[in-house]
């Protein structure tokens, strides 16, 4: 997909990145266009997948998720066979699959209660995916920073 965003599509994406729940008036006040003309090119800008997906960002405390875990998953799958991968991207605490160079296949974000789930997770999920030779787990002592927000330039060459 080609997406060819000039310096508006940029400004856009910065200003509902930062919150989603902006509304259109407001972008154009920001924009100094017309309220038509910045929803004309928030929809060019989901229809190109620019724009994904609309979320609340929830704490993670607040519905006792509250520890975070890094799992690297040694695989005997040969390269570019994304069964794993699909496995792991449907369990529910796995936040994120990454596919990686190097001795492990993948590496997943998890967040579950405590120790307990995490162990139940691993039992009862992970050890069920077929190739998985073996996993080492980082457990998240204190998250410093957090953020899902890209840099956005403010032009695109």
């Amino acid at each position: 997909m080609e997406y060819k965003l000039d310096e508006i599509d940029l400004k856009i994406l910065r200003m509902m990145q930062d919150n989603a729940r902006i509304n259109n008036s407001e972008l154009a006040r920001e924009l100094g266009m017309a309220p038509s003309a910045v929803l004309e090119r928030v929809k060019k800008l989901e229809h190109k997948d620019a724009i994904v997906a609309y979320h609340a960002r929830v704490n993670p405390n607040a519905i006792n998720q509250k520890m975070l875990s890094f799992i690297f998953i040694k695989v005997d799958e040969i390269i570019g066979d994304e069964n794993t991968g699909k496995a792991l991207a449907e369990i529910p605490e796995v936040l994120e699959v990454h596919d990686i160079a190097g001795d492990d296949g993948y590496i997943v974000k998890v967040r579950t209660s405590d120790s307990i789930a995490l162990v139940h997770l691993m039992r009862n999920s992970l050890s069920k995916i077929d190739g998985i030779i073996s996993t080492r787990t980082i457990i998240v002592l204190q998250t410093v920073k957090e953020d899902n927000k890209l840099i956005i330039p403010d032009t695109l060459e």
